[in-house]
């Protein structure tokens, strides 16, 4: 009986075995003979990046590979910083038409102190689809109500959220609107003002009691204050220490949001969306403050504008002096923040300052420029190996690396592609 119970037990963890995902390799790597964008530095031809500790520790002409050190050829092959998508809900929902698999949209009005990070899932499937099409750090972010959460920028690699942060955090507000909500809304303009109205009058209350905590608890040195975590949550953004995202997506709206930040003196605020910024370019260029733009691949906000005005939004900001960030909104298809990228570059943004848009900008915007978004030594080694121009769709990501890991090129795709590519009919040939 022991004999068939152990039998059993070697089976299982057979099975087991077969079934776990390939582990990510840690040690000293050597990538040799590529072509290296550094996006800071410019370009080096037959170049070398040598990654140690998790760190980039050099980067330039053919050199002599440290003891030990895997060899990576890369002959032929491009090197890249790992790609920022600056704006997601990955991590946070996994089947859509299941509640208690999704943690982006949590119930209340404002709730800053609802944490990304906390809910992020470090195991879910869509994180290795993403990171094997050369996504390696994303903002993953809460939806729905006027605050609904903290944000927060993560590594695509780790078995905890603490694991994979990457030392940003912003709560997200979402601006009130004055147009409609799309073709559904059938409300009359009265009721679209005076829902505007009272949005933006709830808005000001939130901050206007969220300054009184912050001058009670400096007051008291936090020891006279009673447990109020939303007020908690904003004492870091009323002082400057934390960032706004400002979701923010008509003209009008826009202009009201400037006006508002203005007279708020607001410190540390990013515009997100601004679907219709290359209408208002030159005021946002005026007020100084940055765009998380996107996504790209999107239709005309008005039915009367030109077909590809989402696609050159961002070129347009740009072009008026706006620092621009590019992110996908996406969950299941933050996989296609290149193609985002792609279209943005061939419709005004130029490829430049896309491949900018979603590395060193998004990292100068976050403030963790020091850590990521190009290829120099010191920083972190996120690192995208591929056979192209990673804007083409004929483009294949080779290697991945995060945190200095080497990323197994394995996802729920992959695996199906390989199940069904020689594919057995699943029948006895007796049966035929």
């Amino acid at each position: 009986m022991k004999k068939i119970i152990y039998l059993i037990l070697f089976v299982c963890a057979g099975v087991a075995a077969k079934a776990q995902s390939p582990k990510g390799k840690y040690g000293t790597f050597a990538l040799t003979n590529a072509t290296i964008e550094t996006v800071t530095k410019g370009t080096i031809n037959n170049g070398t990046v040598i990654i140690s500790n998790g760190k980039i520790t050099y980067v330039g002409a053919a050199t002599t590979a440290p003891a030990g050190a895997e060899v990576i050829d890369c002959k032929g092959k491009w090197i890249y910083p790992g790609f920022i998508d600056s704006g997601t809900n990955l991590g946070l929902s996994e089947v859509g038409s299941d509640q208690r698999t999704i943690d982006m949209n949590e119930i209340g009005e404002v709730i800053p102190q609802m944490q990304a990070l906390t809910a992020v899932n470090p195991n879910s499937v869509l994180i290795p689809v993403t990171r094997v099409n050369g996504v390696t750090t994303v903002l993953t972010a809460p939806v729905g109500s006027m605050f609904p959460g903290t944000a927060a920028l993560i590594n695509l690699h780790g078995y905890t959220p603490d694991q994979m942060y990457a030392n940003f955090k912003g709560v997200v507000v979402n601006f009130p609107s004055t147009g409609r909500r799309g073709g559904f809304d059938r409300r009359s303009d009265e009721d679209i003002k005076s829902a505007s109205e009272k949005a933006m009058k709830k808005l000001n209350e939130v901050f206007d009691r969220a300054i009184q905590f912050h001058k009670l608890d400096s007051a008291t040195k936090g020891k006279g204050v009673e447990y109020y975590p939303e007020m908690e949550a904003m004492l870091p953004v009323v002082r400057g220490e934390r960032t706004i995202l400002l979701e923010v997506n008509a003209a009008k709206d826009i202009l009201e949001a400037l006006t508002w930040v203005k007279e708020r003196k607001l410190k540390n605020v990013v515009l997100t969306g601004c679907r219709e910024g290359w209408r208002v370019a030159g005021d946002i260029a005026k007020a100084g403050l940055p765009v998380i733009a996107g996504p790209v691949l999107a239709l005309p906000s008005r039915e009367y504008d030109r077909y590809d005005k989402a696609y050159a939004n961002p070129g347009l900001m740009k072009k008026a002096g706006v620092k621009v960030a590019l992110r996908t909104s996406e969950t299941e298809n933050v996989r296609n923040l290149l193609f985002n990228a792609g279209f943005a570059a061939a419709y005004g943004l130029g490829r430049e300052e896309a491949l900018k848009a979603v590395t060193i900008v998004p990292a100068e915007i976050f403030g963790v420029s020091d850590k990521l978004g190009s290829i120099e030594v010191g920083k972190t080694a996120n690192i995208v190996v591929s056979d192209g121009d990673p804007f083409e769709t004929k483009t294949n990501i080779i290697h991945v690396f995060i945190d200095g890991w080497q990323i197994p090129m394995v996802s729920r795709h992959t695996q199906l592609y390989d199940e069904f590519l020689k594919r057995e009919p699943g029948v006895n040939k007796s049966q035929k």
